[in-house]
């Protein structure tokens, strides 16, 4: 998965992304500690042409310690700082077989009612599309975080060996 610097995701990249089941979502907490959590994910097919790629994290109805998704810590985390990481990761005992991409960018809320709805829409299909359990939860009438990507880099064990800061 090399590094493209004419473009954020290679499309290796992009193909790894769309294999992943999980990513791990990184927000910054008030005292200024790193907040993880595991999180459902979906690419938008096609780039954003001024801000670049676009993926998708529904704040869904498995349960959660509030149950208004307004109130849940990784939401108020980025509405004070929109600052976000994720890390996409594949692991195996076979350590040749070892990879990751981690991305950088900047999350906001996306309401069900508010901006382009077709987005809203679009977004809620392929997290349907990409996880069979969203079919019997009412995704459209709740938020979404939507990430702007800004800067991906990505590793893996065999094959090339991508440039990179690590």
């Amino acid at each position: 998965m090399a590094v493209n610097p004419g473009r954020v995701l290679t499309p290796a990249a992009r193909a790894f992304l769309a294999g992943a089941r999980r990513a791990i979502l990184a927000t910054v907490a008030p005292d200024g500690r790193p907040r993880l959590v595991p999180v459902c994910f979906a690419l938008a097919p096609d780039d954003d042409a001024r801000a670049g790629p676009i993926l998708y994290t529904p704040l869904d109805e498995k349960p959660k310690r509030v149950g208004n998704p307004h109130q849940l810590a990784r939401v108020r985390d980025l509405l004070v700082r929109p600052d976000v990481t994720l890390l996409v990761d594949r692991w195996d005992e076979d350590w040749q077989q070892l990879a990751w991409v981690r991305l950088d960018g900047t999350a906001a809320l996306l309401e069900p009612d508010a901006g382009p709805h077709h987005e809203h829409a679009a977004a809620v299909a392929a997290l349907r599309s990409k996880y069979p359990q969203y079919a019997r939860q009412n995704l459209e009438g709740r938020p979404l975080i939507r990430v702007i990507v800004a800067r991906a880099r990505a590793w893996q064990a065999h094959e090339e060996r991508p440039s990179s800061d690590e």
